[in-house]
């Protein structure tokens, strides 16, 4: 594939994934403000036709769309750090595991590190990072609002565990029905 080709899959990519963040949607009823959007699917597809790099390429694009083109203030500067690291750790999972010998059994393990691995991680961005900042800039403190314990425990741990299947289970969806298409492009 030459540097232009994969630049533009990079281009088109990256552009779908920041329109995908417009329809985001709650997955807990008692935490409508931790939100999914599926514009981890166009990125784990360029992991499937590029590769690791080129996934992390369409994340950072994706991310500096996010951040000129739809701001949503002091939501967009705590969350968006959070949901690159997640989106990246579950990215990561796939092409280590999976990306080079792809079958039922890679997927399944990299779905469950790539879940497990999120959620870990946004359970401790939460408590250092973003609770913190939601107190001190949006006057959002949780800790009087919920308690720590129970929002990382009743809402942080569960939303980020089913995030995680549900990301599994769309990309392998996608990948099954664009694996006709994606076998072109392949790097």
């Amino acid at each position: 594939m030459t540097h232009t080709r994969e630049m533009a899959i990079i281009a088109i990519l990256s552009a779908i994934s920041f329109l995908l963040m417009f329809f985001d949607f709650p997955l807990l009823p008692g935490a409508s403000f931790l939100k999914l959007d599926f514009s981890i699917l166009p990125i784990l597809i360029g992991l499937v036709v590029l590769d690791l790099k080129g996934a992390f390429s369409i994340l950072l694009l994706r991310s500096i769309l996010k951040l000129v083109l739809n701001t949503q203030g002091v939501n967009t500067y705590i969350g968006l750090p959070m949901n690159i690291i997640a989106v990246a750790i579950f990215v990561i999972a796939f092409g280590l595991i999976w990306k080079k010998e792809q079958t039922t059994v890679r997927f399944l393990n990299a779905s469950v590190l790539g879940t497990l691995g999120l959620t870990l991680a946004m359970l401790i961005l939460n408590y250092i990072y973003a609770i913190p900042l939601y107190a001190t800039f949006a006057n959002f403190d949780i800790s009087k609002i919920l308690g720590v314990a129970n929002y990382l425990f009743a809402m942080v741990i569960p939303f980020n565990l089913l995030e995680g299947t549900v990301f599994a289970i769309a990309f392998w969806l996608s990948n099954l029905l664009l694996k006709p298409i994606l076998i072109k492009y392949e790097k």
